[in-house]
């Protein structure tokens, strides 16, 4: 049975992955988040108890993941866990250094000596952002895996700082790293904090939708199973200290992603007024990059993935989940998730 440490299970692509991975019956996952806002048991419910080991811990907590690797002896280690919402790097960027940068120095450090301790097969996955990359012009070509870092905001610049880490711990000891550079992900389960998932609930509440500047900032977006399928490829064949970009060649401005979620919505449940009336243009978020695009050529050459899922056809899988599954995002929009924590979990 292959065992796998995913740190950030909890998350939006973490919980999916870690679903994901389940699916194949000869697999185990060890759980790890610390449960923080974003994370939500909930996002976990009806996975196979025998298979699925989650516990509440912190990836800082440099005993705790030692314990962990010596407990469980992974296979791999997959490495979700992050701050990750760029509004919030600008309020706080303190815990963003803490959690994206001393976390992934702390699971590098406890990897490291599980590795050398005679696990000579064992693998580390580093998931990152393509907003490492910085910002492009209309016409720039996407980026690659040599594209220059550039990052713009205090989140782009923790996760560049933790993918130098994870590239240094290779290079100087030798520890498989592989690094992942994903696109924009959308689909189940994610925090409503996020663009996607923000409009199409207060559309469907019937409140503003608040859009940055002229809302022509553009973005590749990846349906999240999409990305899991890709970490799974790395997982098999990526060759360590390779860096793959993992995108869903489907690069849209966010305000035509607003139109459409709207009409979406007012075909499955039309309102008094077409929801696209709930657009309001807010001040720009400083420093908020125009543009992302990832060239995915390499991991498909390298690793034969691509994309299955087309971006229309996503989002309508996406609305389709959440009108189905209200009381999962209803409890996070009034706390309750935090306050009645599901499962067994232990505490690190």
């Amino acid at each position: 049975m292959t065992t796998l440490l995913v740190t950030g299970g909890a998350g939006f692509i973490g919980s999916n992955f870690v679903r994901h991975a389940l699916e194949t019956p000869d697999c185990r996952v060890i759980n790890l988040d610390l449960l923080t806002y974003a994370g939500n048991m909930e996002s976990l419910q009806g996975l196979p108890e025998d298979r699925h080991v989650f516990v509440q811990g912190d990836i800082c907590n440099g005993p705790l993941v030692r314990q962990l690797l010596e407990e469980h002896r992974p296979d791999a280690i997959v490495h979700f866990a992050a701050e990750s919402h760029v509004d919030r790097s600008i309020d706080d960027p303190g815990a963003f250094i803490r959690t994206n940068v001393v976390g992934t120095q702390t699971l590098l450090d406890g990897a490291l000596d599980y590795w050398q301790g005679g696990n000579d097969s064992f693998r580390f996955v580093h998931v990152s952002t393509d907003e490492v990359y910085g910002t492009l012009s209309p016409d720039e070509p996407a980026f690659s895996e040599t594209h220059r870092y550039a990052p713009n905001s205090p989140y782009a610049a923790s996760k560049a700082a933790a993918d130098h880490l994870a590239r240094a711990w290779h290079r100087t000891y030798g520890l498989p790293v592989t690094i992942t550079n994903c696109s924009n992900n959308y689909g189940p389960f994610q925090f409503p904090e996020k663009l996607i998932p923000l409009m199409l609930i207060n559309a469907l509440e019937g409140e503003r939708l608040p859009v940055y500047g002229d809302g022509q900032q553009r973005r590749d977006w990846l349906f999240v199973t999409d990305h899991c399928r890709a970490i799974e490829r790395v997982l098999e064949a990526g060759e360590p200290g390779r860096v793959y970009n993992i995108g869903g060649n489907a690069e849209m401005a966010n305000l035509d992603v607003v139109h459409l979620l709207c009409d979406l919505l007012d075909e499955r449940q039309p309102a008094d007024r077409p929801r696209r009336e709930l657009i309001e243009f807010v001040t720009d978020r400083p420093g908020h990059d125009r543009r992302y695009a990832v060239d995915t050529s390499r991991i498909q050459k390298e690793l034969g993935w691509t994309p299955s899922v087309d971006f229309t056809q996503g989002l309508a899988r996406t609305v389709d989940w959440y009108l189905a599954n209200r009381d999962w995002w209803q409890r996070i929009r009034d706390g309750r998730y935090r306050s009645e924590r599901l499962g067994t979990s232990r505490l690190g």
